[in-house]
C-alpha cells in the first residue's frame, strides 16, 4: 500500500521481479562514461563519419577565418570587454557546427545505442535550450549577470538519463505539498539564501522548506490579493471566478504564492520566469504543484495565443519598462489579453514617495503614455499598485491620433511560436474577441455550448460532446488500470474489489497531445485533484485557443525541442496520437525529454494504434521503465502502455 503522505508511491522499487509479474522489468548494466560529458555511446555509419569529417574540415577553415577578427578586436579593447566580445563570438561558432550537424543528421540517419546511460553529476538539472555550463562559469569569473535565452540547437540535446539526486524524496501530496517541499529537491544555493529573497517567503528547516498559511498573511498574500479585487470593484478575490477571471498569466511568480492562494478560488494561475541555474522560481513552484513554465518574456513572443488570459499579474518582476524596447513587452501583454482583461502591475517605484525621483517619474509617464496608445484605462492607484484594464470595443483603435497601429491580417497570427515581438494591436479581426464580462463563469466554462463551438472553426459540437465523454470513460480506466499497479506485490488486471488510487495521487500532468483537452476537464469532472499543461504539438492542428477558451492553459511545443522546464517536475505524462504524428526526430529523441522532465516513480500513459505501441516497448527498455502493454477494446486496433519511472540512486555512479 503506498504511504499516504506522498503524491505517488514512496520507498524502493514500486514493482517486484516475481515470475508472476506481468512488468517487463528493463535490464541493462548501469555505466557512466568519464570520457563524454553526457555519458551516451553513439554509433554511426561510414557515411556519416566521411560526412563528419567533411563537416570539421569547412568548420575549422572557418574558425581559423574567425579567429583572426578575434585578434583584431583584442587589440582594441580592454580585457573585460573582450572576454564578453569573446563569449558572444563564441555563440556564433557553436551556432555554425549546429547547423552543420543538422545537414549531417538529415544526409544519415544515425542508430543509437541499445541501453541509454546516465549523464554526469552536473547535468541533475540541466535544461536544454537554456543551460550553458561553460557560459555560467566565464560569466562569474567576470563578475557578470548572465539573462539566458531560448536557443535549442542540436549542442543543446542530452542522449542521457538524469539521475535523480542523491537525496531527492518524493514530493508530497496536494494539499499538504503546496506548503511543504523537500529542501534537496530544488537547487538552492547558500548565496541564494543570503541574498535573503528566499528566506523572505519561507521557512527553512533542516530538511524542509515550508510555505505555510501563516507565512502567507506575513507576505500579505491574502491580503493582496483582496486589493486587488477591490480595485477591479469586486467584494474580494472569491468574487473572482464571478467576474470573469479565471486565467492569470504571473510574469516573474517569486515562489508562486499568488497562484497558490488563488487555486482555492477557482482561478488558476501559470507562471513564467526567466531560467535560473539556482533559486529558481519555476523550478520551486512546480515543485509546490503550481503552473509554472521557463520563458524569457523579453524579445519573443510567448506561444499562446492571443486572447487567451483574463488578467496579466507582474509583482516585483523586474522588467524595466522604459528601457530595452521593455514598452514592447506591453504590447504582448495586450495581444495575451482577453477584451476588459485587466494588468496588474506592483512595483516599488509606483509608490508616491519614490515618483519624487525625476528619473523615476521620467519613466512613469512613458509607461504612462503607452498605456494610453494601447488605450487602456488606468483603474485604480493603491500604493505599490496600479490596475489597467483593455478596452472591450474596438473603437477606441481608430479614434486614436497618436497610437498603435492594428496588425495587418498577414501579421494577426493567432498563435505564433516564439515569434519576434510584434509592435501592434493583435486579434481585433477574431470571432473570439468577446467581452470578459459576456462570458460565463467557470466549470460550466469547461463545457463549451454550440455558440461558444462556432467561434473555433472546424470544430463540431457532436464531436466536442464525443470527445468528452470518451475521456470520462478513459480517465476511469486509467485509474482502474493503475490500482492493481500501486496496491498489488504483483499487477495484474483489474478487479471489482481492488481499491482505486486515491484523488491526490497526482498533482503535475501534462498532456503531450491535448486536442481539445478533454483529458484535462475529465480529470477535474471526477475530482482529480491535478492541474494539466495541455500541450498541442506544432505539427498537429491546433486547438490550442479552444483549450483556453474552456479555462485551462497550455503552450504550443515541438516535441524535437526540449520543453521549457527543470529535470522531475511532473507527475504524470500523457499522450494520446502523439506517436501517429510525422515528428522530424526519433521517438527516441522524445522519450529522453519525457523522462528528463518526469519525477521518479511517475507514470508515462500512452495510448496509439497498436503497431505503433509494440514498436515504442522496445524504447523503454532503453530508458528502464517499468511498461505494461494492455488492449484498449477488443474490437480496437488501439492500444495502451502504461510506464513507471523508476529511481535510481546509485553512490556509485557519482565516485
Amino acid at each position: 500500500m503506498s504511504r499516504p503522505l506522498y503524491r505517488g508511491v514512496s520507498g524502493g522499487s514500486s514493482f517486484t521481479n516475481g515470475a508472476h509479474n506481468l512488468f517487463d522489468r528493463c535490464q541493462g548494466d548501469i555505466r557512466h562514461e568519464l570520457s563524454n560529458p553526457i555519458g551516451i555511446t553513439r554509433t554511426r555509419k561510414g557515411l556519416a563519419v566521411l560526412f563528419f569529417k567533411f563537416s570539421l574540415v569547412l568548420t575549422l577553415l572557418t574558425l581559423m577565418g574567425s579567429l583572426y577578427w578575434s585578434i583584431s578586436i583584442s587589440l582594441s579593447n580592454t580585457a573585460s570587454q573582450n572576454r564578453i566580445l569573446q563569449m558572444r563570438h563564441r555563440h556564433i561558432q557553436e551556432q555554425l557546427i549546429d547547423d552543420l550537424l543538422d545537414i549531417g543528421q538529415i544526409s544519415v540517419h544515425n542508430g543509437k545505442s541499445g541501453v541509454s546511460e546516465f549523464c554526469l553529476q552536473d547535468y541533475e538539472n540541466y535544461v536544454p535550450c537554456y543551460y550553458n555550463v561553460t557560459e555560467i562559469l566565464e560569466t562569474e569569473e567576470l563578475g557578470l549577470t548572465l539573462e539566458f535565452e531560448r536557443n535549442c540547437g542540436k549542442a543543446t540535446k542530452i542522449d542521457c538519463l538524469i539521475l535523480t539526486p542523491r537525496n531527492y524524496r518524493i514530493p508530497l501530496r496536494w494539499p499538504r505539498g503546496r506548503e511543504v517541499i523537500w529542501k534537496e529537491n530544488v537547487k538552492i544555493t547558500g548565496q541564494d539564501f543570503s541574498s535573503g529573497s528566499l528566506t523572505k517567503r519561507m521557512m527553512v528547516e533542516e530538511e524542509q522548506i515550508s510555505f505555510k498559511s501563516d507565512s502567507l498573511m506575513v507576505d500579505g498574500i491574502e491580503d493582496y490579493s483582496h486589493q486587488i479585487a477591490e480595485m477591479i470593484c469586486l467584494r474580494n478575490e472569491s468574487n473572482f471566478n464571478e467576474a470573469g477571471i479565471r486565467t492569470v498569466l504571473d510574469i516573474g511568480c517569486g515562489y508562486g504564492s499568488f497562484g497558490a492562494h488563488l487555486f482555492s478560488k477557482e482561478v488558476i494561475t501559470m507562471c513564467i520566469a526567466n531560467y535560473e541555474a539556482s533559486g529558481s522560481q519555476v523550478q520551486l513552484t512546480l515543485e509546490r504543484g503550481i503552473p509554472a513554465m521557463i520563458s524569457s518574456f523579453a524579445k519573443l513572443q510567448l506561444p499562446i495565443p492571443f486572447l487567451s488570459f483574463d488578467m496579466v499579474h507582474c509583482a516585483f518582476c523586474g522588467i524595466n519598462w522604459a528601457k530595452d524596447d521593455g514598452l514592447l513587452l506591453l504590447v504582448e501583454v495586450d495581444r495575451l489579453l482577453r477584451p476588459g482583461g485587466y494588468f496588474v502591475y506592483t512595483s516599488p517605484v509606483n509608490t508616491h514617495k519614490s515618483l519624487r525621483d525625476k528619473e523615476n517619474m521620467k519613466n512613469w509617464k512613458l509607461i504612462r503614455g503607452f498605456t494610453e496608445k494601447l488605450c487602456w484605462e488606468m483603474l485604480s492607484q493603491q500604493d505599490e499598485t496600479v490596475v489597467w484594464k483593455k478596452p472591450i470595443e474596438k473603437k477606441c483603435y481608430h479614434s486614436r491620433k497618436d497610437g498603435l497601429d492594428v496588425c495587418s491580417k498577414s501579421h494577426d497570427m493567432e498563435s505564433p511560436y516564439y515569434r519576434p515581438l510584434n509592435p501592434c494591436i493583435a486579434g481585433t479581426r477574431s470571432q473570439r474577441w468577446v467581452p470578459l464580462e459576456s462570458r460565463r463563469p467557470w466549470p460550466p466554462l469547461a463545457r463549451l455550448n454550440a455558440v461558444e463551438l462556432e467561434m473555433h472553426v472546424g470544430v463540431h459540437p457532436d464531436d466536442f460532446s464525443e470527445d468528452a465523454d470518451s475521456w470520462h470513460l478513459a480517465v476511469h480506466n486509467y485509474w482502474s488500470l493503475l490500482s492493481p499497479l500501486i496496491f498489488s506485490d504483483h499487477p495484474k488486471r483489474p478487479g471489482d474489489d481492488d481499491p482505486h488510487p486515491p484523488y491526490n495521487m497526482l498533482r503535475n500532468v501534462l498532456d503531450m497531445n491535448a486536442k481539445f483537452g478533454g483529458f484535462n476537464n475529465a480529470l477535474l469532472e471526477t475530482g482529480k485533484s491535478v492541474w494539466v499543461m495541455n500541450i498541442v504539438p506544432t505539427i498537429g492542428d491546433n486547438y490550442l485557443p479552444l483549450i483556453f477558451d474552456r479555462g485551462f492553459i497550455g503552450v504550443l511545443h515541438n516535441w524535437c525541442e526540449a520543453f521549457p522546464t527543470y529535470p522531475r517536475t511532473y507527475d504524470m505524462v500523457h499522450a494520446s496520437g502523439l506517436l501517429s504524428l510525422k515528428h522530424r526526430c526519433s521517438t527516441l529523441d522524445i522519450f529522453l525529454e519525457v523522462d528528463r522532465i518526469l519525477r521518479p516513480e511517475g507514470w508515462i500513459i500512452l495510448h496509439d494504434k497498436t503497431p505503433l505501441i509494440e514498436a515504442v516497448r522496445s524504447i523503454t527498455a532503453q530508458l528502464k521503465w517499468d511498461a505494461r502493454m494492455m488492449d484498449v477494446d477488443l474490437n480496437s486496433d488501439e492500444k495502451l502502455l502504461i510506464c513507471q519511472k523508476p529511481s535510481f540512486r546509485k553512490p556509485q555512479l557519482w565516485t
